[in-house]
């Protein structure tokens, strides 16, 4: 029993200490994802300690350094809890109706089609997004198109299709391929039925992984060219999708200081969505940001459907007369844009070698 505590405690400390090594590698990425899980693991092996039965003079050397590994953990963590306090907004007269959105990764090979479609035709959001929607998803979603007559679509089988389905007029629709061009995001700006103006980017960068890319550059330099793109929009942005990162890491923090845009996780909660089958193992990486004038009512995960990725269900207004946000913006330093910057230029360097058509096997 000792030597499992201490081989524990010693998988512990790697694990908090691979993703402060600033190499892109997954080795070194990967075990950001997994923060959530090892603070509970670090509270389990404290406990375990307790109940092995050993007399070394470095056990409680030991138990105050898991202490230590607990508290660095939740002090980040915390932020993305309601006990972290934030300003609490209500809509007011001069603000937008409230507006609904959906945002999931349906998964390529989900054959569930009808389970999406009910979950829709249950919620009715006035917009919705897809990742990894290919022809056939494209197909079975065709019945909701009486309901939501504005639409964008990027039709690929290589796990990285995107479709944007929309009742609010879409004034304008882009796609963009930042680091590949397999690899879309698409920017859509709408306008509301009572005059409200808004960009809505979805994003579905590539993970590192040991099964998927060897390394983030593509990930980080496909978010950072969003980022980037969106300081030179004057709308209100809303920046969504799958971003296969977690909030916490350190290319999340920068997308979010190189957007100037604001986290609705902080003081919330963490929202996690993959894998939809585990909850013991479940990351929170569909990620949403916004800018300072929409205001943030609800953000929640929905029903499993069939994917390996629960949805995203978030309720929002606008506000343009309401400054209480400002505070909440953090800006990149000089140094931090030149790191931005070189960043995207590894992403578009990176060749990620996908197939055009990915298969289930």
């Amino acid at each position: 029993m000792w030597n499992a505590y201490l081989i524990l405690v010693a998988l512990l400390l790697l694990l908090t200490l691979l993703p402060k090594i600033q190499n892109s590698h997954w080795i070194f990425r990967v075990p950001e994802f997994g923060k959530i899980q090892i603070t509970y693991f670090i509270v389990i092996t404290f406990i375990l300690g307790f109940l092995v039965d050993s007399h070394s003079e470095y056990f409680w050397y030991f138990q105050g350094f898991l202490g230590l590994l607990f508290i660095h953990h939740a002090i980040i963590l915390v932020r993305y809890t309601p006990i972290y306090p934030i300003k609490k907004h209500t809509r007011q007269q001069k603000s937008s109706q409230k507006i609904h959105f959906i945002s999931a990764n349906v998964y390529q090979f989900n054959t569930e089609y009808s389970r999406f479609i009910k979950l829709i035709e249950k919620y009715h959001p006035e917009i919705f997004l897809t990742m990894e929607s290919n022809g056939d998803w494209e197909k079975a979603m065709q019945p909701l198109e009486k309901d939501y007559p504005y639409h964008h679509k990027v039709t690929l089988e290589n796990t990285y299709g995107m479709h944007f389905y929309s009742k609010i007029e879409i004034k304008e629709a882009k796609t963009h391929y930042f680091v590949a061009d397999d690899i879309p995001s698409i920017e859509v700006h709408l306008t509301t039925e009572d005059g409200f103006s808004f960009v809505f980017f979805g994003v579905h960068p590539p993970p590192p992984s040991p099964t998927e890319e060897e390394t983030s550059k593509e990930r980080d330099g496909d978010l950072l060219s969003t980022a980037k793109r969106v300081t030179k929009i004057d709308k209100p942005v809303i920046v969504v999708g799958d971003f296969n990162n977690v909030a916490w890491s350190k290319s999340s923090i920068l997308f979010r200081k190189t957007s100037h845009l604001i986290d609705p996780r902080i003081g919330r909660a963490f929202v996690s969505t993959f894998h939809a089958k585990y909850r013991m193992l479940r990351f929170p990486i569909d990620l949403m940001f916004h800018s300072e004038d929409i205001f943030i009512e609800k953000l929640t995960t929905l029903e499993n459907f069939g994917s390996d990725h629960l949805p995203v269900y978030c309720e929002f207004f606008i506000d343009h007369h309401n400054n209480e946000q400002e505070e909440r913006i953090e800006k990149a330093t000089t140094e931090e844009k030149i790191q931005a910057e070189e960043m995207i230029q590894e992403g578009k360097e990176e060749d990620g070698e996908r197939d055009a058509v990915v298969t289930e096997d």
